[in-house]
């Protein structure tokens, strides 16, 4: 919750949040017995070999043990295996959110955080989210690199110009969280602040229903297709047309000219409107104009997200 007191870390403000310090704080008890254990037996070692003490044998070993070259190499490669696989597991299971994860999109900009709910509702450096549910955030910069940073949820990520990054995050308390872009950005970095609002699922409900919502964004980006005329081409229920059918493709594989394949995700979908020649299905050839400069980032949103939602006939 956001607080002028001095707090030596976050609080903890959701379900990743936990897991993230404990790791940390197992990593600073590594540090800290190793240097205490090496810091020992330097003092120890200099006292009894010092010089003039006659009482310890100074004689040079003969040999060497293999058994201690295979401990120090042993002991450190298991250790740093585990902290690589403790990580890896961390760090995927922050980028890959649960099913049924409420979606918000994300526009970052100099020097703002431009957000757009499900329905439609939109907001400007403040979020408002239900606390207990997960919640998935896909983003992009129309600009430069910006970062997704909520220091109480544990979750940072950066946020590219033209690719679609993505986080999740479930908060398990109800309050205000700060925001802040954790790239320089420019010159105003610094003011490129925002909050995460937590509050009661019921509560939210009441927020959400309250406000002047606008179309939905699937609903916006089928206006959009009408209007820029992309049914042309891409008629809708499958039938054959000039281009590949929409319908059903988001989340399938996509066979290209040349034998190679893709997943057809946000990012390949957004390629496909901005630059319709870098990756061609196979069939077809390329006569699709490029709207690179036509629809700016939220437009773009709009268009994926009616494609999204498409069902198969």
């Amino acid at each position: 919750m956001i607080d002028d007191g001095f707090r030596l870390l976050p609080e903890q403000a959701s379900t990743h949040a936990p897991h993230v310090d404990l790791l940390y704080f197992c990593l600073i008890a590594l540090s800290v017995f190793f240097t205490v254990l090496i810091s020992a037996l330097i003092v120890y070692f200099s006292i009894k070999y010092r010089r003039g003490n006659t009482k310890v044998d100074r004689t040079p070993g003969s040999g060497h043990s293999l058994m201690l070259e295979i401990t120090w190499m042993v002991i450190p490669f298991v250790l740093s295996m585990g902290i690589f696989a403790w990580g890896s597991s961390l760090y995927f299971s922050g980028y890959r959110p649960p099913a049924g994860a409420m979606e918000i999109r994300v526009v970052a900009k100099q020097w703002m955080w431009k957000f757009q709910h499900p329905d439609g509702r939109r907001e400007i450096n403040t979020l408002h989210v239900p606390m207990g549910q997960p919640v998935k955030v896909t983003m992009i910069s129309e600009d430069v690199i910006h970062s997704f940073y909520v220091p109480a949820f544990r979750v940072k990520r950066d946020v590219l110009p033209g690719s679609y990054a993505s986080c999740w995050f479930e908060a398990t308390r109800t309050g205000e969280f700060h925001l802040f872009c954790a790239e320089y950005c420019g010159t105003n970095h610094s003011r490129m602040v925002g909050k995460i609002v937590v509050m009661e699922p019921s509560e939210y409900a009441d927020w959400l229903g309250g406000g002047t919502s606008k179309e939905p964004p699937a609903v916006a980006g089928e206006r959009l297709f009408e209007e820029l005329r992309c049914g042309t081409c891409h008629r809708p229920g499958g039938a054959t047309g000039r281009c590949p059918p929409l319908a059903g493709l988001f989340g399938h594989e996509v066979k290209l000219t040349g034998g190679t394949t893709v997943m057809a995700d946000e990012n390949y979908l957004r390629e496909s409107i901005l630059r319709p020649s870098a990756k061609v299905v196979a069939g077809f050839q390329s006569l699709m104009p490029s709207y690179d400069g036509q629809v700016d980032e939220e437009q773009l949103i709009q268009l994926i997200t009616y494609i999204k939602s498409m069902a198969k006939p």
